[in-house]
């Protein structure tokens, strides 16, 4: 869905673009015709032919199977705008491997993606840098499956009901569990525990407001105006993201300029913390009544939807999707060229 909007948006007289497609079992797969995959339930095999990225520096792609369709791709690719939300996309793998092709890619590298990717990584980052967050705990799935009672006893005596479960490296709220009462707990541990091999048990914030801010840039970052959430759901969940489009979105969010102010300087704090770069939405809980700041995660592949709050924000602060896109694309250049000053050799 998010790259469908970017395919949409993307200005096709300046750039020519190849889409490639990555299955759930890792192939990379390229359409005849992009547009009409990425709006198909049923994309037989004749209408994709499998490739692989060569890097041995010319970054091209070569087919695997030599009687999929003619030529592949001519010439290299210039830059890869990774839209792939989660694990294997988000997470510094796929940037990985763009690093040893020598390829420009939009967003954060290797260990801004990594560290924003794993919610306990990420919140130990947060926490040596002083910035406010919810009180947690990291569970691994090991230890829960072994000792399941005494799990419960640490987290009873360390959090009241509700709390949050999460896997700790996933994105789009996938494995996340409100937890009201203890005899919700076994069934939401699991669940997380099914995604990942550690959990993270987070105390639920005090009545708040779901805000959002949105980062643009490299070594000089910048920061939106806020959005704030009205979840349609009981919390923002996958559902909510991304397929009921039943929650409010308002922008400027309702917090003073006082706390707006904090809020956006806190967000550029956890994206240098981080090594964040291109982009990356960052999201809060602010208190109603007492506007207290708590800082919850940095996703450095945001939502691109037509709903996401990410493209939304950067509309209301002054520049428009495509505009946007154009922006990030400039930035992931200027970051190639600068790393290609780096000697990495005597």
């Amino acid at each position: 869905m998010s790259a469908k909007s970017v395919l949409r948006a993307v200005d096709k007289n300046k750039y020519d673009v190849t889409m490639i497609g990555i299955s759930k079992e890792g192939r990379w797969l390229l359409a005849k015709d992009s547009a009409k995959a990425l709006q198909s339930t049923e994309v037989t095999g004749t209408d994709l032919a499998p490739v692989m990225l060569n890097y041995s520096a010319d970054r091209t792609l070569m087919a695997l199977d030599s009687d999929s369709f003619g030529e592949i791709l001519e010439g290299s690719i210039d830059v890869f705008f990774p839209i792939l939300h989660g694990p294997f996309g988000e997470d510094g793998t796929i940037q990985g491997l763009l690093e040893l092709a020598g390829s420009a890619y939009v967003g954060s590298g290797v260990v801004g993606s990594a560290v924003g990717m794993d919610k306990e990584v990420m919140k130990r980052v947060f926490r040596g840098e002083g910035l406010p967050q919810l009180d947690y705990l990291v569970v691994s799935r090991r230890r829960w499956r072994a000792e399941a009672p005494a799990v419960r006893a640490e987290i009873e005596a360390k959090f009241t009901y509700p709390v949050f479960v999460k896997p700790a490296s996933l994105g789009s709220s996938v494995g996340v569990c409100k937890i009201h009462s203890a005899d919700e707990l076994a069934a939401g541990m699991n669940e997380a525990a099914s995604f990942d091999t550690k959990v993270v048990v987070e105390a639920a914030a005090p009545a708040s407001r779901e805000v959002e801010c949105a980062v643009l840039g490299n070594d000089f970052p910048k920061a939106s105006i806020l959005g704030e959430i009205v979840p349609g759901n009981e919390f923002y969940d996958y559902n909510d993201k991304y397929i009921d489009d039943n929650s409010q979105l308002i922008i400027p969010a309702r917090v003073s300029e006082a706390t707006s102010d904090r809020v956006r300087q806190i967000a550029l704090d956890a994206f240098t913390a981080v090594g964040a770069a291109g982009m990356a939405r960052v999201d809060f809980f602010v208190g109603k009544d007492d506007e207290k700041i708590y800082l919850n995660e940095i996703n450095t592949i945001p939502g691109f939807t037509p709903i996401s709050m990410y493209p939304k924000l950067w509309d209301a602060t002054g520049i428009g999707y495509s505009e946007l896109i154009d922006k990030l694309i400039e930035l992931a250049l200027e970051r190639h060229r600068d790393r290609q000053q780096t000697r990495t050799a005597l």
